[in-house]
């Protein structure tokens, strides 16, 4: 009775993987359910049972790289740890997320999908907001312990990972440069986190 699903689950995933791939590679208009459905091995019919529409799976796949970027982004407030401590290790795993080619490539592919198709990008804006980031979740912490002075806990946390995204993660995706090496990725994860700290911490941070 399991083996049944457990197939249905097994090609659910290679659907997925295959329209990654395409979208990769071709981008999302030039991708048919077509192609998908011969590069993950399985029938037209099957690719529509798991997936509606193109629309779907994209969406799909957009949710299942915004989960993969959650659990790199997994944080949890330790009042008796130093707080650039904390950032500086939830940087670094931001920083490995932003930097791997494949998550590069298939955000390319979302973010060309997105802009042309808004309804799109509106759609996931709603389904994301549903989910509060644990960046958030522990700035509100940090606040609650007096060691960061009050203010908007979403505008701190798009201040914080803003910076990393505008030298290390737009850049690549929008004008191709290359990934920062491991010494300018410390670099920018430090000054982030001095920057943040600077602004935003009380005097009892330091």
């Amino acid at each position: 009775m399991n083996q049944p699903q457990r197939q249905t689950d097994r090609k659910r995933e290679a659907i997925l993987q295959a329209a990654i791939e395409e979208f990769r590679q071709h981008g999302f208009d030039a991708t048919s359910m077509d192609k998908i459905a011969a590069t993950a091995a399985v029938s037209k019919r099957t690719v529509y049972n798991h997936f509606a529409s193109k629309d779907e799976l994209f969406s799909a796949i957009l949710l299942q790289l915004w989960q993969s970027a959650a659990t790199h982004e997994a944080l949890t407030y330790a009042p008796e740890v130093r707080l650039q401590q904390q950032l500086e290790d939830f940087l670094y795993r931001k920083m490995v997320m932003l930097s791997d080619p494949n998550f590069l490539d298939l955000s390319r592919v979302a973010v060309a999908a997105t802009i042309h198709t808004p309804d799109r990008a509106r759609d996931m804006v709603e389904k994301l907001g549903k989910n509060e980031p644990t960046i958030v979740t522990w700035i509100k912490a940090a606040q609650n312990d007096g060691k960061l002075i009050a203010a908007d806990p979403l505008l701190m946390a798009d201040m914080l990972v803003g910076q990393l995204k505008a030298m290390a993660f737009w850049p690549q995706v929008a004008m191709g440069q290359p990934i920062l090496n491991q010494q300018q990725q410390l670099a920018l994860i430090q000054t982030a986190t001095r920057m943040f700290l600077g602004y935003y911490g009380t005097p009892s941070t330091l």
